[in-house]
């Protein structure tokens, strides 16, 4: 009997832990040679012994031997346990491994993203923007659709912020700078000049430069009084942007839950700038 069978028919009378190794294997039996039983325990956010137990269970010494056995019924295309030719894989199949490709490629960006971070630092900035006067929020390009949403995260937190989308206007917006505000800037590379010139205007006229850019050496990122640090990579050119989105995102959520965890006072903020949130949306 095939691995592949053998999972199949002895499914039902596993147990749930049991179920959800069996249904990953069953749904992506021909991406199981790149996963280590730690890497397929991490994905299920199960124990390592787990997969090996699985494993032991059906016949087989260890985890190797059974991805080995499954990668030859993929071989052989037996995986439905019969010598017919084999049907294509249900493309119901074909989704769920590139969800789970995708959700881990992204979890693993978020991972290293929040490594980059220490919790010092984030408590350093979140300080920085719950005590500005003013804080300006600047991103260009893709970037944009970031600071836009974060820019409105900072209202609802009760923060007085400014989203600045035109470069052409961004120096006269930063005309009337004291002291207390605050400048956020979001730039992929650091390296566009226009933000970095802003961002050194800025600290001419005292005003604070929170950056938040990949991890590389930038320009942005040196001239900066507190940073914020984004990791994310892929050899795949259209992969790698989604990654380096959502490891954006995770930390600027992250930085807002900061934010919101002052304590009572700061919650009718909170309800109030929620509120006023739907109503420009529902307006």
């Amino acid at each position: 009997m095939s691995a592949l069978l053998k999972i199949r028919s002895e499914r039902d009378q596993m147990s749930a832990i049991e179920r959800r190794i069996a249904d990953f294997v069953l749904d992506n039996a021909h991406l199981l040679r790149d996963y280590s039983s730690l890497q397929l325990a991490n994905a299920l956010e199960i124990s390592q012994s787990s997969v090996v137990k699985f494993s032991q269970k059906l016949g087989y010494k260890g985890w190797p031997d059974l991805k080995f056995a499954v990668g030859e019924d993929v071989a052989r295309g037996d995986g439905n346990g019969s010598s017919e030719a084999p049907s294509a894989a249900p493309p119901a199949g074909r989704h769920a491994a590139l969800a789970e490709a995708l959700w881990q490629a992204k979890s693993a960006a978020e991972q290293e993203t929040r490594s980059l971070n220490p919790p010092e630092t984030l408590d350093a900035i979140a300080a920085t923007l719950r005590t500005a006067h003013t804080v300006y929020v600047i991103g260009l390009g893709e970037d944009s659709v970031g600071a836009r949403a974060f820019a409105l995260r900072l209202v609802q937190a009760g923060v007085l912020a400014v989203y600045l989308s035109d470069p052409a206007l961004m120096p006269i917006g930063l005309s009337r700078v004291r002291r207390e505000d605050v400048l956020v800037v979001l730039s992929e590379h650091g390296r566009r000049n226009a933000l970095c010139e802003l961002g050194r205007i800025f600290r001419e006229r005292a005003g604070r430069v929170v950056s938040i850019t990949r991890h590389t050496a930038n320009p942005l990122r040196t001239l900066a009084d507190q940073a914020l640090l984004v990791s994310a990579h892929d050899d795949r050119a259209h992969v790698e942007p989604l990654l380096y989105q959502a490891a954006l995102q995770h930390l600027l959520d992250l930085l807002f839950l900061l934010l919101c965890a002052d304590g009572d006072e700061r919650m009718p903020l909170l309800d109030r700038g929620t509120a006023r949130m739907r109503q420009l949306l529902e307006s």
